[in-house]
């Protein structure tokens, strides 16, 4: 399933995503690859959320394919036609959160992710709209989205618990 989401995901960007462009994309589709291979080094003992296999490869390759090709071309293909207009990108942003849940609530019922440690499917939707608050921002504000990730990540530590040293 984990493959088929990445295949489609590459096919859409085929389709639909700005390719003349993709170098104004670029900082923020690296930006979202570290920010998943970030989370997994955080929380290696304390996930909050599980990818689960599929039969072609282990979950360390899934976590890879997710930070370095998934994610990247979702948001390369959700900046390639962000709203100019404020009241816009509200409902664009609202679409993107959709899909994602979408895609998240069939990886669930098909046991391909599971929560931990008091994350639920409704935490996802929230941090679904954040995360492509941030890209947005991180898009024409890179410095802004750095500092208010860096808030983000010490609420959600502190919020479910996860023993992550700081020090």
């Amino acid at each position: 399933m984990h493959v088929t989401i990445a295949i489609l995901t590459i096919l859409a960007s085929l389709k639909w995503g700005n390719w003349k462009n993709w170098r104004e994309y670029h900082a923020s589709m690296f930006f979202i690859a570290t920010c998943g291979l970030l989370y997994e080094y955080i929380v290696k003992d304390y996930a909050l959320w599980k990818f689960h296999a599929d039969f072609l490869y282990g979950i360390e390759m899934t976590v890879i394919v997710y930070a370095l090709i998934t994610m990247p071309v979702s948001v390369f293909l959700f900046l390639s036609h962000f709203p100019k207009k404020w009241f816009n990108r509200l409902f664009y942003i609202l679409l993107w959160t959709g899909i994602y849940i979408s895609v998240e609530l069939i990886l669930y019922v098909f046991g391909r992710i599971s929560y931990q440690h008091g994350w639920e499917i409704g935490y996802s939707f929230l941090f679904d709209i954040v995360m492509f608050s941030v890209i947005a921002i991180h898009q024409y504000y890179p410095f802004r989205a750095y500092i208010l990730s860096v808030f983000i990540i010490v609420s959600l530590i502190l919020y479910f618990n996860v023993p992550f040293n700081f020090a």
